[in-house]
């Protein structure tokens, strides 16, 4: 990532205008879903239908669990202990609050710290800026008038199944899917559920 100003949505922006494409559906898993939603307010007739599988929503509050794993996560950083701060994100997002991890598949487990290594170990420039949403999407949801599916897995946080239920309360076309046996990474460990629930919501479009 080069210095200076960047911004999630306008990155979507930018690739589909390189692309060609003038409108799409939108599909965001975890912090994608806060991209998606925050896309679809600042480009309105480019999106025609939202997929937020468990999602992350611009300007939510974190918990209290979450801001301590922030604080433990960082802490390992900086002692240079990348692989403590991946297995506080295994131990978070794969295993949930509810499972231990001789209870999750070790192939999801394996790719998920694969994929949060080699995210720990890109280089991230002093001088960066992130641009966000003028007013930030939880403030906002009642301007999406496009069809979304939310989908939450059954293991997920519990905050993250709250989030899920606010979404579907205040969004004016939304429906709400959860995918049993799984937890926020429910498209790696249910793909098949997750690919039938979204191919099922987007033949109704």
């Amino acid at each position: 990532m080069p210095p200076g100003s960047f911004s999630y949505h306008e990155d979507v922006r930018a690739l589909l205008d390189f692309l060609q494409v003038e409108a799409a559906h939108l599909l965001g898993i975890s912090f994608g879903g806060l991209i998606a939603l925050d896309f679809a307010l600042a480009y309105p007739n480019s999106a025609t239908a939202l997929v937020l599988a468990a999602p992350s929503v611009g300007g939510a509050r974190p918990s209290e669990r979450i801001k301590k794993f922030w604080e433990e996560e960082e802490a390992a950083l900086e002692m240079g202990d990348i692989e403590g701060a991946t297995e506080l994100n295994l131990k978070l997002w794969v295993d949930g609050p509810h499972r231990k991890a001789d209870q999750v598949s070790p192939a999801v487990r394996e790719r998920v710290r694969e994929m949060q290594m080699a995210i720990f170990r890109n280089e991230w420039p002093d001088e960066i800026e992130e641009v966000k949403l003028a007013s930030p999407a939880i403030e906002r949801l009642g301007e999406i008038e496009i069809p979304v599916q939310v989908m939450i897995g059954e293991f997920d946080l519990e905050e993250k199944l709250d989030l899920a239920k606010r979404l579907v309360e205040n969004l004016p076309e939304c429906q709400e899917v959860l995918i049993p046996g799984a937890a926020h990474m429910l498209n790696m460990e249910k793909p098949e559920e997750f690919n039938r629930g979204v191919l099922r919501f987007l033949s109704t479009i």
